[in-house]
């Protein structure tokens, strides 16, 4: 398969020819496109080096199997005819076409079915929460219809990108050698800090990324749950933590949980307060499933299960799901 990620130079950009080298998935020839700034710049994968092509609008994805996006929602939808005109599917880790009634929204354990009927052929990534979330909302809502979610994120630098990694990083140095730290990429210091602020804030008082967890979660469910989000940066470098309490339309028990958890797809049980071990951000970093623990009742709602949840933002939160739709849609020859 001839196959292109756009915006090769980003940090998910890096992790998808990490994760497609991993996979082993079918590449026979890659094309990596970025601006004019990284263009030129040369990435080996799989003992090749591969030098990456200024994004134009010009016929550079012809032939193009499948086209990898996370450039920006800008950057996606100034391209996206360019990309998809020829017939390459465009899998896009951005936020511009989410919600758009006629692209699939796509998270393989929940809906991968979904990702069949592409229009456009444009499939949407969800937002790195969301995706980890309703991962683990799946074996949930195979127990018992989830009627509603509270969720509170713990957001680590990773999901501004990679500067935004380093830019923590150097405020640690700085401030340990008595420096003012540099601050451009958050509102405020992070280090030291929490900023309970992920993205601009709407109309209803909610930032764009809780409504993003609200809007997704109900699209990728095909679900009437009621969602209601608190987002928080957190100065760890990467994986996303979320503390999530759900309602069921009938009482289920942690036993039917955790069995439940134990089974799905994509899921890791890490669950033993007494030892201390449940799932933790500094752990997680670079791995693929979603770890859940602190399973226990919601002891303020009889129908209430709350849990911990972690997954890594930058693998299984955006190229890592990718990546598993196109595995998806080339099983079912669907490509």
């Amino acid at each position: 398969m001839k196959i292109a990620i756009v915006g090769a130079s980003g940090a998910v950009g890096q992790e998808f020819l990490r994760v497609l080298d991993e996979r082993n998935f079918p590449v026979d020839e890659l094309v990596l496109f970025g601006s004019a700034r990284s263009a030129g710049t040369d990435y080996t994968f799989r003992c090749k080096s591969v030098t990456v092509k200024e994004l134009k609008h010009n016929d550079d994805f012809k032939g193009v199997d499948i086209a990898f996006t996370s450039a920006g929602a800008g950057t996606s939808k100034e391209f996206v005819d360019t990309i998809t005109k020829y017939g390459a599917v465009m899998i896009d880790n951005s936020s511009a076409f989410r919600m758009d009634a006629d692209v699939p929204l796509v998270v393989p354990e929940m809906n991968a079915e979904d990702a069949k009927n592409r229009p456009r052929g444009i499939i949407a990534n969800p937002n790195c929460t969301t995706i980890q979330m309703v991962v683990a909302l799946k074996p949930l809502e195979q127990l018992s219809h989830i009627k509603r979610v509270h969720v509170s994120t713990y957001q680590a630098a990773s999901g501004a990108g990679a500067a935004a990694m380093a830019e923590l990083e150097k405020q640690y140095k700085q401030i340990a050698k008595g420096e003012t730290p540099t601050v451009e990429k958050f509102a405020y210091q992070l280090a030291y800090n929490l900023i309970p602020q992920v993205d601009v804030f709407t109309e209803n008082g909610y930032t764009k990324e809780e409504m993003k967890m609200y809007h997704e979660t109900r699209k990728i469910m095909h679900s009437d749950v009621e969602v209601s989000a608190m987002c928080v940066r957190v100065p760890s470098l990467r994986a996303h933590s979320e503390a999530i309490w759900i309602e069921t339309e009938r009482p289920i028990s942690v036993e039917e949980v955790r069995t439940a958890f134990a089974k799905a797809e994509g899921v890791v049980v890490q669950d033993n307060p007494e030892k201390k071990e449940y799932p933790m951000p500094l752990f997680i970093a670079g791995k693929d499933p979603v770890y859940v623990g602190r399973i226990r009742k919601d002891i303020s709602n009889p129908n209430g299960i709350s849990f911990w949840c972690v997954g890594d933002q930058i693998k299984k939160g955006a190229a890592l799901n990718a990546v598993q739709i196109a595995e998806y849609l080339i099983r079912e020859k669907a490509i």
